[in-house]
C-alpha cells in the first residue's frame, strides 16, 4: 500500500509539473486539416478484404499499399522496410521530409489490429492523422531545421506486442544501429473517440481523477518519468495549435498504459519519445472490440488533434 501511494504522488505531481507549462504560442494556426480526408483514410483501412491482423497478410499488404500511395501522391518518395517471421513477410512504411542528413522527428503509428475487427480507432484513427499530416506537409512545405519521418508500422498488436517483431521494434533497432540522432519520437495510438459524457474517462491509478478531468473529450500527451521537459514542450504547442484541451502525464513505466504503444521501442534506445492518445480502454468501449467501427469516431476532434500535432512539429526547438 506504502508503494501505491507513493506512485499515486508521483504520477500527480508529475503530471502537475507538466500541465502547469505556458502555451509557446498566443495565435492558433490556421492549418488547412481536413477531417473529410480523416474519414476516406478511415474507411479505407478498415474495408480491406479480411481484417488487418498477422493472420492475414493479404489483409495487412492492402493496407501497406494504400498507405504507400497515400505518401507518394504526396510527392514523397517512400519505402517499405520489410522483414520476415515465422516465414512470412511483414513491412514499415515510411515517407521523410526535409533535410537528408538532419536530426530527426519520428511520427509513427501502427495499422494493424487485434483480432477480427475493423480497429477504426484502435489504429486507423492514428493512421488516418498520420497520413493527414503527411499532406499538411507537402502543401505548406514548412522550413524545418529537422528532417521528419513518417512511419506506419506493422504488429503492433498481440501477439507480438513487447516482443522484437513489433514494427516499430523493427525500426528504433535500424536507427540506432545506423546511429541517426533523433529529436522526438511521437506515436499516434487511437486519437478518434471522445465524449462529453460524466464519468467517461476513468485513469490507471487510484487517485488521478483528483486532479484529471472525468469526462473524455480531451488528447492526452504521455511520457515516461524523466520526460518532463519534451512532454511539456509538445503539450504547449498542440495547445497553441488547436481548439482541444491538453492534458499531460509523466509517469513510471509500471503505470498500466504508460507504454502500451510503438514509442516504448524507442525508450530502448533513450530517444525521446512520447505518445498522443485519447487514453485507449480508460475511455473508449469498443477497444479490441467489434463494435471499434468507424461510425464511433469523432472527426472533428480528430481534426483538431492533428492541427496540433502539426503544430508541434513544425515549431519543436
Amino acid at each position: 500500500m506504502k508503494i501505491l501511494v507513493v506512485l499515486v504522488i508521483t504520477v500527480i505531481i508529475t503530471g502537475l509539473i507538466a500541465c502547469s507549462a505556458p502555451p509557446q504560442q498566443i495565435n492558433k494556426p490556421q492549418t488547412p486539416a481536413d477531417s473529410n480526408r480523416l474519414r476516406l483514410h478511415v474507411e479505407a483501412l478498415t474495408k480491406t478484404s479480411q481484417p488487418r491482423n498477422y493472420l492475414n497478410a493479404d489483409a495487412l499488404n492492402e493496407a501497406a499499399a494504400y498507405i504507400l500511395k497515400e505518401f507518394t501522391s504526396y510527392g514523397f518518395k517512400a519505402e517499405e522496410q520489410k522483414y520476415s517471421v515465422d516465414g512470412a513477410e511483414y513491412k514499415n512504411v515510411i515517407a521523410s521530409y526535409g533535410p537528408a542528413d538532419a536530426e530527426r522527428i519520428i511520427i509513427g503509428a501502427h495499422y494493424d489490429v487485434c483480432g477480427h475487427q475493423d480497429g477504426a480507432d484502435d489504429n486507423a484513427s492514428g493512421v488516418a492523422g498520420l497520413l493527414e499530416l503527411a499532406r499538411l506537409v507537402s502543401v505548406l512545405k514548412p522550413q524545418l531545421k529537422y528532417r521528419v519521418d513518417f512511419v506506419a508500422y506493422t504488429l503492433e498488436e498481440p501477439p507480438f506486442f513487447r516482443t522484437e517483431n513489433m514494427g516499430s521494434a523493427i525500426h528504433a533497432k535500424s536507427l540506432h544501429a545506423a546511429n541517426v540522432k533523433i529529436r522526438a519520437m511521437i506515436c499516434l495510438e487511437m486519437i478518434g473517440y471522445f465524449s462529453d459524457e460524466p464519468n467517461s474517462q476513468e485513469y490507471p491509478v487510484p487517485g488521478m481523477k483528483l486532479m484529471y478531468p472525468d469526462k473524455g473529450n480531451f488528447i492526452a500527451v504521455v511520457g515516461r518519468t524523466g520526460q518532463r521537459e519534451i512532454v511539456q514542450t509538445i503539450s504547449s504547442l498542440i495547445k497553441s495549435g488547436s481548439d482541444l484541451p491538453v492534458e499531460t502525464l509523466n509517469a513510471p513505466e509500471s503505470v498500466p498504459g504508460i507504454d502500451y504503444s510503438d514509442h516504448q521501442n524507442y525508450w530502448k534506445y533513450d530517444y525521446e519519445a512520447v505518445m498522443i492518445t485519447n487514453t485507449s480502454f480508460l475511455r473508449n468501449p469498443n477497444y479490441h472490440q467489434h463494435s471499434d467501427t468507424i461510425e464511433t469516431l469523432d472527426f472533428k476532434r480528430m481534426n483538431e488533434v492533428v492541427k496540433g500535432v502539426y503544430n508541434a512539429v513544425v515549431n519543436l526547438k
